[in-house]
C-alpha cells in the first residue's frame, strides 16, 4: 500500500504501541512493579501521556533540558527520574527550576557529582531527592559493590539539600539475577545505617517480562518496549507485529537486477548495528538486506532478482528505534491503517 506521505519519513502505528504499553502494565500490575518508562525512544509528551494513562507513576529521562521539553509539552507529566550524572552551575541550575516544578530525582555514582549537587541545592527551597547509581554487569555508570553503594548513600543522606531516594540500576540484558543479589545486599547495608531504601530502580526492555524475578527492585525502566525494534526481535522478545516504528522510504533507483537504492540513509536508519548485520528489516521481504548506508542513500541487495520498481514505497524496522526518533523533527501518527497527522519530537536534540 502507497501512503499519501513524502520519504523518507518516519511512521507510528498507534494502537501497536498502545498495546505494547498494555503488556507491559498489565504484567507490572499482577506482580507490584511500579512503571516508569523511559521517554528516550519516543521524545513524545503525547505518548508520555498514553503510558500515564495505562498506569505508569512517572518517567525516566536521560538529560535535563530532556526532561524540560517533556514537562513543558504536558501538563500531566509530574514525576521524573533523570537518571544521569549532573554537573556544572548551568545545568544545576536548571535542575533546580525543574525541581520547583514536580516532583525530581536524580541519580549519582560519585562523591564528586554529590558534592556538586548539594553545594547548589543547600540554598535551594526544596530538597533534591537522589539516587545511588549501582554497576550490576553493564559496565556503565555506577558503583561496583554494594559496600560503596551504601558509602554512597551515608553521603547523600548526610549531605545538605539533598534527600536520599534509593538505588537505580541499568543492568545488562539476562541480568535479573544480579539486580536481586546486587540490591539486596545493599538494601540491607544502608538500612543497617538507620537509612530507608524507599526506591530501588532497574531497567530495560530485554529483561522486562522477568522484572519480577527481582523482586527487591520496586519499579522499573523499559524505554525501547513502546514501539520495540529489530534488536528486540532478534533477541526473541518481540515480532514484527509489535514493532509499532518504522520507517517509509522510497526506492529511487534500481541500477542492477540484485540491487536498489531507497532514500533513506544514515540520518534516517542510523548507523547503529547492535550486533546485527545491516541496518534494517524491509518488512515483508526477508530476502532483502540493506547492506550500506551513506547519508542519504540506502543500498539494498538481494541474492536473486530484487523485484523492485522506482517509485515504490518501503517500510522498514530499524535496528534501533529511540535513535531513529531523535534524527526526525515529526514521525507521522498511523491509527487503524491509515496517517492521522503528525506529532513534533518536541525532546529532539535536548542532550544538554
Amino acid at each position: 500500500m502507497t501512503l499519501p506521505i513524502e520519504t523518507p519519513a518516519v511512521l507510528v502505528d498507534i494502537d501497536v504501541a498502545r498495546r505494547n504499553i498494555r503488556l507491559f502494565q498489565d504484567y507490572a500490575d499482577r506482580h507490584g512493579i511500579r512503571v516508569r518508562p523511559h521517554i528516550k525512544t519516543h521524545k513524545l509528551p503525547q505518548m508520555a501521556e498514553l503510558q500515564l494513562d495505562a498506569g505508569a507513576i512517572g518517567i525516566t529521562c536521560q538529560k535535563v533540558t530532556e526532561a524540560e521539553a517533556m514537562v513543558d509539552g504536558s501538563g500531566r507529566i509530574t514525576d521524573v527520574l533523570i537518571t544521569y550524572n549532573i554537573l556544572g552551575e548551568a545545568k544545576l541550575a536548571r535542575l533546580a527550576r525543574l525541581n520547583e516544578r514536580v516532583s525530581l530525582s536524580v541519580v549519582a555514582d560519585n562523591a564528586a557529582v554529590i558534592d556538586g549537587l548539594a553545594a547548589h541545592f543547600a540554598r535551594a527551597p526544596r530538597p533534591l531527592t537522589v539516587l545511588a547509581e549501582c554497576n550490576t554487569g553493564a559496565d556503565r555508570c555506577g558503583v561496583a559493590t554494594p559496600v560503596e553503594a551504601a558509602a554512597l548513600a551515608r553521603r547523600i543522606a548526610g549531605a545538605a539539600g539533598l534527600r536520599f531516594g534509593g538505588l537505580m540500576t541499568y543492568p545488562p540484558a539476562g541480568g535479573t539475577d544480579r539486580v536481586q543479589a546486587f540490591m539486596s545486599e545493599a538494601k540491607r547495608l544502608i538500612e543497617a545505617d538507620g537509612i530507608e531504601v524507599p526506591t530501588i530502580t532497574s531497567g530495560g526492555t530485554p529483561d522486562m517480562m522477568q522484572a519480577a524475578e527481582a523482586p527487591v527492585a520496586t519499579e522499573h525502566r523499559p524505554g525501547t518496549y513502546i514501539y520495540n525494534d529489530r534488536s528486540l526481535v532478534a533477541r526473541g522478545v518481540a515480532t514484527w507485529d509489535e514493532c509499532a516504528l518504522t520507517v517509509l522510504a522510497t526506492v529511487v533507483s534500481v541500477p542492477s537486477e540484485n540491487r536498489a537504492i531507497i532514500d533513506a540513509g544514515s540520518k534516517v536508519l542510523t548507523s547503529d548495528l547492535l550486533g546485527l548485520s545491516g541496518y534494517g528489516h524491509v518488512l515483508g521481504r526477508d530476502d532483502i538486506r540493506i547492506d550500506q548506508l551513506s547519508e542519504e542513500h540506502g543500498r539494498l541487495v538481494s541474492d536473486g532478482p530484487i523485484g523492485l520498481a522506482v517509485g515504490e514505497q518501503l517500510r522498514i524496522v530499524p535496528n534501533h528505534a529511540c535513535v531513529v526518533t531523535n534524527m526526525v523533527d515529526a514521525v507521522h501518527i498511523i491509527e487503524g491503517g491509515k496517517p492521522k497527522g503528525q506529532w513534533p519530537i518536541v525532546a529532539r536534540g535536548r542532550v544538554l
